[in-house]
C-alpha cells in the first residue's frame, strides 16, 4: 500500500492488530527484509514495515537526504495513520533513523530497537563516504551487490541460503541510485554520539557478533551512551542478523516489546 506523507509517496506493508510497531531497514534493501519478524509478531502487534525514503517502492526524489528528513518521513506515515504512538525498530539506516526519531519526536515512541547500526563513525571511515557516493553515481550499484552481500551475512550462511541470498542482492540492484545516494549524504554526516544521553525511550541495541561493518564495540557504545538501554549479541550473525538468527532475534524482541 501507498501513502502520501512528507511530500513524497510512502510504501508500506501493515498486518496484525495489538500494540503498533514500525520497521525500519537497511542501506539497499526494502521492507521484505522483515518476512521474519512480521510472521512473529503479527499475533501480538499491529506491523509496519515500510520503505524508506529512495528505497523500494517508495518515492526516490534527488536528494541529498539528511536524518531530520528521514525521520520526518517516519513521523508523518504515523500521522498518515492516525497512529499516536508505536515502537520503532530499525536496523542499520534504518536504525539511525531510530536515533533521530528518539531524539526529535520521543512522545511518538513506546520503544526503540537499535540493530547493527552506529552512532557515528571513524574519521577515515566517514572521510571515505564522498568517494563512495561518486562511485555509485558513475557506476551504479549492480558492482556494489557482492561485497554488500558478503558484510551482510556470513559465508557459512551464504552458502546455505543461496535463494535468499540471490533474492536480496537483486532488491540491492534495483534500488533507485538517487535513493542509495541521497541517503549516502546523510550517513555521511551522522554523528549522533553527544546526543545519545538526551534519549529517553527505553532502548534494546542488538548487534550480530560477525558484522564488520557496524562492529559490537559499535552497538555497545550506544548502549553505553542511552541511559537504561540493554545491549544484546548475537551468535552466528554478520550484518542483517534478523535474517541470519531469525529465531533469536524476534526471541529478544519479542521478550523486550512485552
Amino acid at each position: 500500500m501507498k501513502i502520501h506523507a512528507n511530500g513524497i509517496d510512502i510504501h508500506y506493508e501493515i498486518s496484525g492488530s495489538g500494540p503498533c510497531v514500525v520497521f525500519a531497514h537497511s542501506l539497499g534493501s526494502d521492507h521484505s527484509i522483515w518476512a521474519a519478524q512480521k510472521s512473529a509478531l503479527a499475533g501480538r502487534h499491529k506491523v509496519i514495515a515500510y520503505d524508506l525514503r529512495g528505497h523500494g517502492q517508495t518515492s526516490a526524489p534527488p536528494g541529498p537526504y539528511d536524518f531530520d528528513l528521514l525521520a520526518r518521513d517516519a513521523v508523518a506515515l504515523l500521522d498518515a495513520l492516525q497512529i499516536d504512538k508505536a515502537s520503532f525498530v530499525g536496523i542499520s539506516l534504518g536504525g539511525m533513523i531510530g536515533q533521530a526519531l528518539a531524539l526529535a519526536a520521543p512522545e511518538r515512541l513506546d520503544k526503540l530497537v537499535l540493530a547493527d547500526t552506529a552512532c557515528r563513525y571513524p574519521p577515515a571511515a566517514q572521510a571515505a563516504w564522498p568517494e563512495r557516493i561518486r562511485q555509485i553515481e558513475a557506476g551504479g550499484l549492480a558492482p556494489l551487490v557482492d561485497a554488500t552481500l558478503e558484510r551482510w551475512f556470513t559465508a557459512p550462511w551464504r552458502a546455505a541460503h543461496p535463494e535468499t541470498v540471490a533474492r536480496i542482492g537483486a532488491i540491492i540492484r534495483a534500488t533507485p541510485v538517487a535513493g542509495y545516494v541521497g541517503c549516502c549524504h546523510a550517513i555521511a554526516q551522522l554523528d549522533f554520539h553527544a546526543r545519545l544521553p538526551e534519549i529517553r525511550v527505553p532502548t534494546l541495541v542488538l548487534v550480530g557478533e560477525q558484522d564488520a561493518g557496524t562492529p559490537p564495540a559499535m552497538a555497545r557504545e550506544i548502549a553505553a551512551g542511552i541511559p537504561g538501554a540493554r545491549l544484546a549479541i548475537i551468535p552466528g550473525a554478520a550484518h542483517l542478523c534478523n535474517i541470519e538468527q531469525a529465531e533469536t532475534f524476534n526471541r529478544l524482541l519479542l521478550d523486550f516489546l512485552a
